[in-house]
């Protein structure tokens, strides 16, 4: 366990025995399929390699990463899992694919001639179900033809990824996975029948569209976790997560100031009656979200203390009138919980008007970042 050091301004601790307890639980979910444990954007803002470390410790066989650079990192960490590099590969990144051993995934067939110029390599191979956003359109046929015509490249993967995995009001998702299974199934007839499919990333699992638990799965969120509310008539979902990351701050200064004491840039926010505010160490540089300048809130002394003013750059002013005990160093919770009062990053996000995997990714490098067994 490594205690947080006193001078610690603002920063986050994050939970390895959490991580791995969250992990455990969409494993156990979806057993006997295997999972790719998704690390990408810096494992969500909890800190790639020390995740992958954790996960690795679990016995996961695959790490997801976003880019060929976040899996350079892991691999100079001394990582050996296979990685899964899903958004893309750079033309000038591929010597970089070969040397450190990632996997990529292939979007169109022209990235498999120009992999197939470069000698023996797997990939996996993404669909267009629906998102419209990464992955081939083309029917099974131009697949196929294009697949015998790179013979350096094995298709070792298909995959998709779903555009509204949590709304149950909708037929996209169901149209998806049926779109899926049929291009699998043309593919397979053509000769092209990967050993491995997968599809579901958390919210996929958590709500379980078992039709898309195929031999892997892709969880992200839920590793760290969350998972995303649900929308229409939705199933219970088949495992629980718990948040790993608490964030704090000091306090920098404490005021007591008089009714009418306009407070911050702009003077946004004009107190009714005397207050004692208190000024964080914290603000939109560490990931404070500038949105909710008059509307977020802390936990400060055990209890909520509401956000005046606006949000600035380095420094976030709080209300501590109820909590009138609270002192310069002292510490309050932007994420986590004191006692019974907790504070979550899907609460954060809906006062901010964003969602929760905004949050975590928008606490900034320059927070420290602790880690407890």
């Amino acid at each position: 366990m490594v205690a947080v050091p006193q001078n610690a301004r603002c920063y986050v601790e994050i939970s390895r025995s959490r991580i791995a307890a969250n992990y455990r639980a969409v494993r156990d979910a979806v057993s006997p399929g295997g999972v790719i444990g998704v690390v990408k954007a810096n494992a969500y803002g909890h800190g790639a390699v020390e995740v992958a470390r954790v996960l690795a410790s679990e016995g996961i066989g695959w790490l997801g990463v976003s880019s060929v650079e976040e899996g350079v990192t892991l691999r100079t960490a001394r990582l050996t899992q296979r990685i899964l590099v899903m958004a893309g590969v750079m033309k000038w990144e591929f010597e970089a694919v070969r040397e450190f051993g990632l996997t990529p995934v292939v979007h169109s067939l022209d990235e498999l001639q120009e992999f197939n110029e470069r000698g023996p390599l797997q990939v996996h191979l993404k669909l267009d179900t629906g998102m419209d956003r990464l992955g081939t359109l083309a029917p099974a046929r131009e697949i196929a033809d294009a697949l015998a015509k790179a013979p350096q490249v094995t298709v070792e993967g298909l995959l998709s990824h779903f555009a509204s995995a949590t709304d149950f009001s909708s037929e996209q998702t169901p149209e998806q996975i049926r779109m899926f299974h049929r291009k699998a199934a043309e593919l397979k007839q053509l000769g092209v029948a990967p050993p491995l499919m997968h599809f579901a990333s958390t919210n996929a699992v958590a709500y379980p569209r078992r039709d898309s638990w195929l031999s892997m799965v892709r969880p992200g969120h839920a590793i760290y976790g969350y998972v995303s509310p649900a929308r229409g008539p939705a199933p219970a979902p088949v495992f629980q997560v718990k948040p790993a990351l608490q964030w704090r701050a000091r306090i920098v200064t404490v005021k007591e100031v008089p009714a009418g004491a306009r407070v911050g840039y702009g003077g946004s926010y004009v107190t009714e009656a005397p207050a004692r505010l208190a000024v964080l160490a914290a603000g939109y540089a560490d990931g404070v979200p500038h949105r909710l300048s008059n509307k977020g809130r802390v936990i400060a002394g055990g209890r909520f203390a509401p956000m005046v003013g606006t949000v600035s750059m380095d420094l976030t002013t709080i209300d501590i009138t109820q909590s009138p005990q609270l002192k310069p160093g002292d510490e309050v919770t932007l994420l986590g919980s004191e006692g019974s009062v907790s504070l979550d990053a899907q609460q954060v996000a809906k006062g901010a008007g964003t969602i929760s995997y905004s949050v975590l990714c928008g606490i900034s490098a320059r927070v420290k970042r602790f880690y407890t067994d």
